[in-house]
C-alpha cells in the first residue's frame, strides 16, 4: 500500500466486494463509510482505517466465490433495493457478499454469474474478450430464414450496429442465438427492429458455464475444472472494462464512427420513418 493509501474503489475491488466502477457508484450513493464517515469519490484509504459497506466492515479476507445462478423471470440483477422488487442478492441469500457479473433483464431468465472478485468481474465483462453467451428465444410470430440472416449480419441499435452473431431456428416461433456482446436489452431490441416481439428469453450458457442441472431460482458454485477453464479464457485480459471502453470510444470518435455504423445509418432512418 502506498504511503498516502490507495483509492477507495481499488480497495473495494481488491477486497472482492465489487468492480471499481461499481465501487464508485456505491460511494456516490452514500453506502460506503471510512472510519464512520461517509466516503467521497476518489477518497484514499490508509492502513488501519475501517471501511464499511451498508454498515458492514469490509475485510477483504473472504474466500473467492463464483456462483452459477438460474435467475427466474421477475428478478432484477442489481444489488440495489427497490420497493416491490426482488433482486438477485435477495434471491440467492449467499453468506458471502456477491455481485452479479453483467445483467439479465427482469423479464428474462437463465444463467447469470455472481462473484465477490472485482477484478474477475472486470475481466469477464471486458468487451474485447468477445465471450459467447447463448440464448433460447421465443417470439410472437413465425421465424423466417430472412429474419435470422438479418440478425446474423448485425442490427442498428443504440447508436451502433450489433456485432455479427449466430442464430438458428429451433421451432416455428423459436430460435437459438449466440452473442459476443451485451448491449442493453440487445435481443429484444434486435427483434423489435424487425417487428418481432420476444415472448420468452432464456440464457443457457456464458462461455463454458451452462445452466443445465440448476433449478430455476437455484445456484451452485463453479467447479475446479470450470475455474481452470475460465483462467485459460481470461489469460491476457489485463485491461479493465472501463479502459477498454475508453479506447474503443476514442478510436470510433477519431474515425467518425464505425464503417458498419455509417453504412447502416440510412437504413436505420428509413426503418424509423416506416415505423413512425
Amino acid at each position: 500500500m502506498e504511503e498516502s493509501g490507495i483509492r477507495l474503489n481499488k480497495y473495494l475491488s481488491e477486497a472482492g466486494v465489487c468492480s471499481r466502477r461499481e465501487a464508485d457508484r456505491l460511494a456516490d450513493a452514500g453506502r460506503v463509510t471510512v472510519d464512520g464517515r461517509t466516503a467521497v469519490l476518489g477518497q484514499r484509504v490508509s492502513a488501519g482505517q475501517e471501511v464499511c459497506l451498508d454498515g458492514m466492515p469490509v475485510g477483504g479476507q473472504e474466500r473467492p466465490v463464483l456462483l452459477l445462478v438460474n435467475k427466474p423471470a421477475g428478478i432484477v440483477c442489481t444489488t440495489a433495493e427497490f420497493p416491490g422488487e426482488k433482486n438477485i442478492v435477495d434471491l440467492v441469500r449467499y453468506p458471502v457478499r456477491l455481485y452479479p457479473v453483467g445483467r439479465l433483464d427482469k423479464e428474462s431468465e437463465g444463467l447469470i454469474l455472481m462473484t465477490n472478485q472485482g477484478d474477475l468481474m472486470n475481466q469477464i465483462l471486458r468487451p474485447g474478450n468477445a465471450h459467447e453467451k447463448e440464448y433460447l428465444v421465443e417470439v410472437n410470430r413465425s421465424v423466417t430464414a430472412g429474419f435470422l440472416e438479418a440478425l446474423r449480419r448485425g442490427v442498428p441499435m443504440l447508436g451502433t450496429v450489433t456485432a455479427p452473431c449466430k442464430a438458428e431456428k429451433t421451432g416455428a416461433k423459436s430460435f437459438r442465438m449466440i452473442l459476443t456482446q451485451g448491449l442493453n436489452r440487445q435481443i429484444r431490441r434486435m427483434c423489435e427492429y424487425f417487428d418481432y416481439r420476444v415472448v420468452s428469453l432464456k440464457r443457457v450458457r456464458i462461455m463454458h458455464f451452462t445452466v443445465e442441472g440448476i433449478a430455476s431460482g437455484g445456484y451452485r458454485e463453479a467447479t475446479e475444472a470450470e475455474l481452470q477453464g475460465l483462467s485459460g479464457l481470461l489469460s491476457g485480459s489485463g485491461k479493465t472494462i472501463c479502459q477498454e471502453r475508453k479506447g474503443r470510444t476514442a478510436r470510433t470518435a477519431a474515425s467518425g464512427g464505425s464503417r458498419k455504423e455509417r453504412e447502416h445509418g440510412a437504413e436505420r432512418n428509413r426503418h424509423d420513418r416506416r415505423r413512425n
